[in-house]
């Protein structure tokens, strides 16, 4: 790695450690300000850290990578995520923010599930927080590795030595300023990586003649690359735009929606974040679709390198970073996709402990414990899960990060389906929500790992149509809410600002 490299990398990593410290005095008050910054966030900060948390270091080498690979046809994926980023802002965030509040004062899924629903048997507490325990503990570990390898492949590091490295410095500002710290990281985070897949695009383009020249090269070198459809069934196509029902169970990205300021900042928390998303995810897409015509024009034998090997094709913004800018500026430009992966760990880091804290220990160990005895707990907990996490990656194994591929799908059909229901469905019960869980996660890793022939659709779509089919069959089939439940939902439905506005 060149010396200005290290210095730009060096700098970004000593930035995320001195938020851990700033933040450090403001989360240590109690569990609620170490885990949900006190319900204190401003919507910039809501919105970029909700966009930084979604986009891990996929955005920054997997989506050049396959536009790249695969031409114009990798568009659908981003559309889906698109639209249902847009519509979990919708639908979701305004509702979650002041249910939460008005639910006992709910800072974690788990928990706003027992309060929305007076579980007293607290079955769906605990089942719906193993599923967060287990899986992004996991989820975490993959960052891990995500981190490792960077430094391995992109900066000539050791594997460990950069697993180490990126852990260390993720853990000290999440250990130290909790959720305060993650947040702030992530909006200086999501700033690094919108500048970056801004500035790599446009600086292609002075190379390549602009649009159309650029367009002309593109389709010399393989006519498929314009092709929308190339590859394309309609099964496929369906499955690449289901991504986007994701978006309503992850628990990473709906804390954030539980923590801004005024419901009212949800509106603008929109603006900014669907903003910086079509930004970022329009701007890797040309990073990688551009590139084809860059190293069509300039490098031929790095055009072949990628041509041969999708995986190698990923690191194109790597590529493009060194060979266009000044070392200090391309170190800058690499540090985005450790921003990407470090914002990502760090939030999933986050809830994991938080779940263990609040859902685990508090609710079934030490329910009489106080907020300090909590903020410690909270904090060692964070060290807990990390350290597993690391020895977990210290040899990353396949089925691992199998599964971690398959996260996404397995929230989304577990949570999603219960969370839009019940902010929006009065009928919804209880018990209804316990089965939903439990046949949406189930689903998905049956279809991921019981040999079928249908594995072309996306395990979501089975896994979020059975249980959101499960949550209404069983509600209108069970007890009706009480008359208390009710009036609460009503209430938040009248105190909720209308998101559309």
């Amino acid at each position: 790695m060149n010396v200005y490299e290290q210095i730009s990398i060096g700098l970004y990593m000593l930035l995320m450690i001195a938020i851990g410290f700033y933040s450090y005095k403001k989360s240590s008050r109690s569990s609620e300000d170490f885990l949900i910054g006190g319900r204190e966030m401003s919507a910039a900060v809501t919105a970029l850290s909700a966009g930084a948390a979604d986009m891990s270091g996929w955005l920054l080498m997997g989506v050049p990578g396959a536009m790249y690979y695969s031409g114009i046809s990798s568009v659908w994926i981003a559309i889906g995520l698109t639209i249902g980023a847009f519509f979990n802002y919708v639908l979701v965030a305004p509702r979650l923010r002041v249910y939460t509040e008005v639910a006992n004062n709910s800072i974690t899924l788990p928990v706003f599930f027992e309060n929305r629903f007076r579980d007293k048997s607290q079955l769906l507490k605990f089942v719906s927080s193993v599923f967060i325990l287990v899986f992004f503990t996991l989820y975490t570990s993959a960052g891990m590795v995500a981190g490792g390898r960077l430094f391995e492949s992109a900066f000539e590091m050791d594997y460990q030595t950069g697993l180490y490295l990126t852990s260390f410095v993720v853990v000290l500002y999440t250990f130290l300023g909790g959720f305060l710290a993650v947040s702030l990281t992530d909006f200086v985070q999501g700033t690094i990586m919108v500048l970056a897949l801004v500035i790599v695009p446009v600086v292609i383009l002075t190379y390549t003649g602009g649009i159309s020249d650029s367009l002309r090269v593109i389709a010399t070198k393989d006519p498929l690359n314009m092709n929308i459809f190339r590859g394309a069934t309609t099964v496929s196509i369906i499955s690449l735009l289901a991504w986007g029902l994701g978006y309503f169970g992850q628990p990473h990205i709906l804390v954030r929606f539980m923590a801004i300021e005024r419901v009212s900042d949800v509106i603008k928390a929109r603006r900014i974040g669907m903003t910086w998303m079509i930004f970022t995810v329009v701007g890797a897409m040309l990073v990688g679709f551009l590139g084809i015509a860059y190293l069509h024009l300039y490098d031929q034998d790095t055009m072949n390198a990628f041509d041969s090997s999708k995986q190698l094709s990923e690191t194109i913004f790597i590529y493009m970073s060194r060979t266009l800018f000044h070392p200090f500026i391309g170190g800058f430009l690499l540090s985005a996709i450790l921003a990407a992966v470090m914002s990502t760990i760090s939030s999933q880091l986050l809830v994991t402990s938080s779940s263990l804290t609040e859902d685990i220990y508090h609710a079934f160990f030490n329910k009489t414990a106080g907020p300090k005895h909590l903020l410690l707990f909270s904090r060692m907990a964070v060290l807990v899960v990390a350290l597993i996490a690391l020895l977990i990656s210290l040899t990353p194994r396949e089925s691992v990060l199998n599964l971690v591929g398959n996260a996404w799908a397995g929230f989304g059909a577990a949570f999603g389906p219960l969370i839009l229901l019940s902010l929006m469905w009065n009928r919804t019960t209880g018990i209804a929500g316990l089965f939903g869980i439990i046949i949406g996660g189930s689903t998905v890793l049956g279809w991921v790992y019981i040999p079928h022939g249908y594995k072309a659709v996306y395990e979501i779509i089975p896994g979020f149509i059975l249980s959101f089919l499960t949550i209404v069959t069983v509600s209108l089939l069970s007890k009706p809410v009480s008359k208390e439940i009710n009036d609460e939902f009503k209430r938040v439905q009248n105190i909720r600002k209308d998101p559309l506005e």
